[in-house]
């Protein structure tokens, strides 16, 4: 797997079409920094580290809808492997005029947009979420 972010952020996306309440993906601290900030913008309702069928730690996410429909809209990697995005912190774009919110890896931690512009930090934009 070349980019576990992105394999997270697809497993989400799919569990949302399909209804499911919970995903499985595996478990790795960047994964688990990323989730920390989605559930902290209640964009999830949590999740919490087990192990999948084979003994290999997982994370198990828990889903979010409202009324019937996913919480998260749109979730788009935005830092690919192929092509990493590093920003300062006036350069950080806002999510649908900030509605949403901008995952970055910074040197202080993994935080969303707003967090890194009251920090003063930039860094890494790994994904948006909306």
């Amino acid at each position: 797997m070349n980019d576990p972010i992105a394999d997270m952020l697809t497993r989400i996306r799919n569990s949302q079409m399909r209804g499911k309440s919970t995903v499985l993906t595996p478990a790795s601290k960047l994964r688990g920094w990323v989730l920390d900030v989605l559930a902290d913008e209640g964009y999830i309702r949590g999740y919490e580290k087990t192990t999948d069928a084979k003994g290999h730690p997982a994370i198990e996410i828990s889903l979010k809808y409202y009324e019937g429909e996913p919480v998260i809209r749109e979730l788009k990697r935005v830092s690919k492997p192929g092509r990493r995005v590093y920003m300062s912190v006036g350069d950080i774009p806002s999510v649908r005029q900030g509605l949403g919110v901008s995952i970055v890896s910074t040197s202080k931690g993994v935080m969303s947009d707003a967090n890194a512009r009251a920090a003063n930090v930039g860094g890494e934009v790994l994904c948006t979420v909306f």
